[in-house]
């Protein structure tokens, strides 16, 4: 049999809380008593530094039954960063890890098959979307969007995959020497390169508060991603300054015509465009360089990506 942990992270998760701890728990329960996993198998939340009452009600839940544990970041650190605090803490106590969101739209049936191809030899197993007809047509565009531009950058992900997957111990234990401090874990997981499998699922609507990935932060997480895990951003930059230059040959050529055919005129508005064009570019360029130096700065100082404050055991 298995030893499972959950690793959950949760921000301002009160509202859906107890009723994710209540499925969580009667999954488990299903699950030991058919041998597939063992009785210690446990039920990890991990506080972001929550401003709401999610810590409280995680002590509540551990006080009331051992299943449940719970890590409390020492302030908000980001999602990834306390799923990353998750999946370090647990690596050593378990044989496999399940991350997985509070709100449990990922569907908690599919426990039970990655489960089965962990035992089968996988060290990761994927929880990918089978379609998304619950979304919005925007939310959908945007997200099918969001990954096909991560794999044209260069970030390789697994399409339609977030973070809802299995890692075994073996995968944990690899995963633990990266140590870099921006991180993307759905591109980084793979980079590992074990033996891995998809299960499928459809995504359910969530029970109650508000997404903690809008278009805002999921473009920002796109921009995490292939500024983390790629440097196709400055080659297209390389591309970029080779186009603007074969143009401002051109453009020299057009005006050497020009004034010896004697039909040259003043110049003043393909001068100003010009100006303007490659002043933006320069300062595009210039950005994008810049991001790569700041996370090449955020690197070299070491800061630590986590701190716990508390971790309920048994």
């Amino acid at each position: 049999m298995t030893k499972l942990y959950l690793a959950i992270p949760c921000y301002n998760e009160e509202e859906v809380l107890r009723d994710s701890a209540g499925k969580l728990l009667n999954k488990y329960n299903a699950m030991m008593a058919e041998n597939k996993i063992t009785n210690d198998s446990k039920i990890v939340f991990i506080d972001d530094g929550s401003k709401d009452s999610t810590w409280s009600i995680i002590k509540e839940l551990h006080s009331e039954n051992p299943v449940f544990q719970g890590i409390k970041l020492s302030r908000n650190r980001g999602h990834q960063n306390a799923l990353l605090c998750g999946l370090m803490t647990l690596k050593d106590k378990a044989d496999a890890v399940i991350s997985i969101d509070a709100d449990l739209q990922d569907d908690i049936n599919t426990f039970d098959e990655m489960v089965k191809k962990f035992e089968e030899g996988c060290d990761v197993v994927y929880g990918v979307r089978s379609k998304r007809e619950t979304d919005t047509f925007f939310k959908r565009f945007t997200a099918e969007a969001f990954y096909k531009i991560l794999d044209k950058m260069g970030a390789k992900v697994i399409f339609n995959h977030a973070d809802f997957r299995l890692m075994s111990k073996r995968a944990l234990e690899a995963f633990s020497l990266y140590k870099e401090t921006n991180i993307f874990l759905r591109g980084m997981v793979p980079l590992i390169g074990f033996k891995s499998d998809i299960v499928t699922y459809e995504r359910s609507e969530r029970l109650a508060g508000e997404s903690k990935y809008p278009l805002k932060k999921m473009l920002a997480l796109a921009w995490e991603g292939i500024t983390s895990l790629s440097i196709q951003p400055i080659r297209l930059i390389t591309w970029l300054g080779a186009i603007v230059f074969l143009i401002s040959i051109i453009m020299i050529i057009y005006s050497l015509v020009s004034y010896f055919c004697g039909f040259a005129q003043s110049g003043w508005a393909s001068t100003l465009c010009s100006i303007w064009a490659i002043g933006g570019l320069q300062l595009l360029a210039i950005g994008i360089i810049g991001e790569y130096i700041g996370k090449v700065y955020l690197e070299v100082k070491r800061r630590p990506r986590y701190i716990v404050d508390e971790f309920l055991e048994d």
